[in-house]
């Protein structure tokens, strides 16, 4: 005899019976929640220029928690924003999609989420440990995605560059006999310590931790640990480099700019 837990049964529930009700639960908290939070979308989330921006950081306010002052272009999307956290100074460009469905989404001061990015905790499985928490002056580059069923914790000043994935959930498919669908999934997390910079296509998969100061080479795959102070490329990712202060040859003759 297969025994379920309640929160199997009604995903199970789900699958079988898919419909409005459904859609809510994906969508919002409950019904209250999701009308707050679409007709305040509907009414002023189209608003363009710095007046969309102004009316949003005042009104947005009923619907997720802002401490300080934080900057909404018009088209960003936002599921489930009453777990959404944004501290002063974040900027969320045009066409970022945030769903912080239980487990939550916050993002420190000063950072930014550029054009397209998709953070998305995806925990409909009431995993204990999901959530997306994002430090200080850091950059989330366009299209980036960002799934987290097994927690992802980024730290201060880390810049992710277009089309990255950090991923903290990884499906099981040990048994060949059984679709994978209904093999359950892991989820362990994803740590991203302080200083790294993330490559363009660079994947970042579950149950990793990146060490402080790490540069991943764009298109790396990282399957495995990396350590403070390297350079990681390849798939898998492999480090190749000490970042240890040497200047690398031709340095002398780089121009180098500074904000």
């Amino acid at each position: 005899m297969t025994f379920h837990t309640p929160q199997q049964e009604i995903n199970k529930e789900e699958k079988t019976r898919p419909g409005i009700g459904l859609y809510l639960r994906r969508q919002a908290d409950g019904i209250g929640r999701y009308l707050l939070e679409q007709g305040l979308s509907f009414f002023i989330g189209w608003v363009p220029t710095i007046v969309g921006i102004g009316v949003r950081a005042i009104f947005y306010r009923l619907m997720l928690k802002m401490h300080g002052w934080a900057a909404i272009e018009n088209g960003v999307r936002l599921r489930f924003a009453n777990h959404l956290c944004l501290h002063n100074g974040v900027y969320i460009d045009q066409g970022a999609y945030l769903h912080a469905c239980p487990g939550g989404i916050d993002i420190g001061e000063n950072t930014i989420v550029m054009h397209g990015a998709v953070l998305h905790v995806y925990n409909f499985r009431d995993l204990p440990h999901a959530g997306i928490h994002i430090g200080q002056n850091s950059l989330v580059g366009e299209y980036n995605v960002i799934r987290g069923q097994g927690e992802v914790t980024i730290g201060d000043r880390v810049y992710t560059s277009p089309f990255t994935q950090i991923l903290a959930v990884n499906h099981v498919f040990d048994d060949p006999q059984r679709p994978f669908v209904e093999q359950g999934i892991t989820a362990e997390g994803i740590v991203v310590e302080d200083d790294v910079w993330i490559g363009a296509g660079a994947i970042i998969t579950d149950g990793v931790r990146v060490g402080q100061g790490t540069v991943i080479a764009a298109g790396a795959v990282v399957t495995e640990d990396v350590p403070a102070h390297t350079v990681a490329a390849g798939v898998p990712a492999r480090v190749i480099k000490q970042i240890d202060g040497s200047q690398p040859a031709g340095a002398k003759n780089r121009k180098v700019y500074f904000s």
